[in-house]
């Protein structure tokens, strides 16, 4: 059972546990010293084990970078720094050179006060779960012994022509790519990719109209990015715009708002990309990958196409890992990580926007009519904080409240509630066929874990 690893790596408020100054120098060495000897990480090459680190804008991001990048070395490690980056781009170049883990420092959608800490094997992908098991283990070996820290650690040099090499790399997987002289919208949500987007999306033959980038160290996602998709769509109407694009803090994800300036999320995106894949024979068995908090409207679009979707637990990496074990060439999430196994390890927002424009691009169509014919049950997705984490199923309150849930909607809903793994909430979900239904359930179960579980 992981304590300290979430869905997306460890992530807290900076300088609180386990984002404290001994965690993270710990943090550092135990994952030097696994690096070295657990078999998932086998060297590329001889010699020492090499990182690669990247940060979003964050403005704990640099001292949580040293104090990891001290850890590192005092386990053995040589660390190279690509600065600001976005957490795609560090999963591409630790696949790329040859290092044996890219880290990323970076709190994706969260709040500027929180960050975290992200961890890709040598081979691109995000950790298993076992393997952040036996890196927790070790970390607990490390702060038994009550580490000395370093009183100013320094950070390593940064390598600026990584980033464009992996410019490069997303524009050669999209070659011929064109806006057709029309305007797009971007919101940079002041994170990663407010220092990619400009290089990458301006020399596309069109207006590109940048919004938030400029980041300050605690405006990331600041009513802006993929958590507010609704300022990109506002942004598209009054700019009169063929399509706006959102990321989050890390761009591993990206949301959209049409030509009409109506919010598109990743479940519409999936639809599209889809559809082009099994046009041009690319769409493997005919199967996509999404998770359980896909609309059953959805599964119901990808039917009248012959299309099987299969569900996989929320995270990014459960989809991937269900991608594999299926063969699916297409998976992602309604929250926008979108994951296109051919071309990338992991999901990357970028790659997203890139893919989406050029199927607009080959089509001659707008996004708006590429998804006409998607018709989503009513959906709320409700977020209470909450204390503490014990299994849902131990509370008879919050049982009771599911059971009369879904019994009442059967075959016309369905109702999902889990905790998020990365922020101290329970996440209540439900779709039905009556908004009436949905409020009315959605409501109960969240008032019966805010009583029992609540702040």
């Amino acid at each position: 059972m992981r304590k300290l690893f979430g869905t997306d790596g460890i992530r807290a408020v900076a300088g609180e546990a386990p984002l404290d100054r001994r965690t993270i120098y710990a943090v550092g060495v135990a994952l030097a010293t696994r690096l070295a000897t657990e078999a998932h990480f086998k060297a590329p090459s001889e010699g020492p084990v090499r990182v690669v680190m990247g940060m979003d804008t964050r403005e704990s991001g640099p001292w949580i970078g040293a104090m990891l990048t001290a850890g590192l070395r005092a386990g053995g490690a040589s660390v190279e720094s690509a600065g600001i980056l976005t957490t795609p781009a560090i999963a591409f170049l630790a696949r790329q050179h040859g290092f044996h883990a890219g880290v990323v420092i970076s709190a994706s959608h969260n709040p500027w006060r929180d960050n975290g800490i992200k961890v890709f094997g040598g081979d691109g992908y995000k950790l298993p779960d076992e393997v952040e098991v036996g890196i927790e283990e070790e970390i607990e070996r490390v702060l038994s012994k009550d580490p000395l820290l370093p009183e100013a650690p320094a950070s390593p040099a940064v390598n600026e022509s990584y980033r464009a090499e992996y410019i490069r790399f997303l524009l050669d997987a999209v070659p011929g790519l064109s806006l057709d002289n029309r305007h797009i919208v971007l919101d940079c949500a002041n994170g990663a990719a407010s220092v990619v987007a400009p290089q990458l999306f301006e020399p596309l033959h069109g207006t590109v109209e940048i919004t938030h980038a400029s980041p300050n160290g605690r405006n990331i996602n600041e009513q802006c990015g993929a958590l507010h998709p609704e300022i990109v769509a506002a942004q598209v109407k009054v700019s009169g715009a063929m399509l706006g694009i959102t990321f989050d803090g890390d761009a591993d994800r990206a949301l959209f708002a049409d030509e009409n300036g109506k919010v598109v999320n990743g479940d519409a995106v999936m639809l599209a990309c889809a559809r082009d894949l099994q046009a041009r024979g690319e769409l493997a068995n005919n199967m996509v990958v999404a998770t359980t908090m896909s609309n059953m409207g959805l599964e119901a679009a990808f039917a009248r196409s012959g299309i099987r979707m299969l569900r996989a637990p929320v995270g990014d990496k459960y989809v991937l890992e269900e991608m594999r074990n299926s063969g699916a060439s297409l998976g992602g999430e309604q929250s926008g990580h979108i994951l296109f196994p051919a071309r990338a390890t992991t999901g990357d927002g970028l790659l997203t926007a890139l893919l989406v424009l050029d199927l607009i691009h080959r089509s001659g169509e707008t996004l708006g009519r590429l998804i006409s014919d998607l018709s989503n049950y009513p959906q709320i997705l409700l977020s209470v904080k909450v204390r503490e984490k014990p299994p849902l199923d131990t509370i008879p309150a919050v049982v009771a409240t599911i059971k009369a849930a879904e019994e009442d909607l059967k075959d016309t809903g369905r109702v999902v509630i889990r905790y998020s793994g990365t922020e101290a909430l329970a996440r209540v979900m439900i779709e039905a066929a009556s908004a009436e239904a949905m409020h009315r359930h959605a409501n109960a179960i969240a008032d019966a874990i805010r009583s029992e579980l609540g702040v």
